[in-house]
């Protein structure tokens, strides 16, 4: 029996693939035209075609990751953050003061 949560990715999968395709596709053209309108006059580099932009869209995310899924570190997180904000309810006004003293000394040094 399959739960609620694969078939809602089932489902889904089919909208996700294409999307993902059309955001590389324009975020490549982006890149496109940001470059060719600003490097070139800046920094006297050539233009460069809809494929060498896509290159340097996939070449940036290997070498300096990002694009990272949200629902990813949401779903690890998600259980230490409620029991954080567990914690922070159940503290005293002074434990709260204290926690605030204690994380502005470690923040603003």
């Amino acid at each position: 029996m399959e739960t609620e949560n694969q078939n809602y990715c089932k489902r889904h999968k089919c909208f996700f693939i294409p999307l993902l395709f059309i955001g590389l596709f324009v975020l490549s053209a982006v890149v496109m035209l940001l470059w060719n309108h600003l490097l070139p006059m800046i920094f006297d580099l050539p233009l460069i075609t809809y494929w060498q932009a896509m290159g340097l869209l996939l070449l940036s995310r290997i070498l300096f990751g990002g694009w990272s899924y949200r629902k990813h570190f949401e779903h690890v997180g998600h259980q230490d953050h409620q029991d954080f904000k567990e914690k922070l309810m159940e503290m005293s006004d002074d434990e709260k003061q204290k926690f605030k003293n204690i994380w502005k000394n470690r923040c603003c040094k």
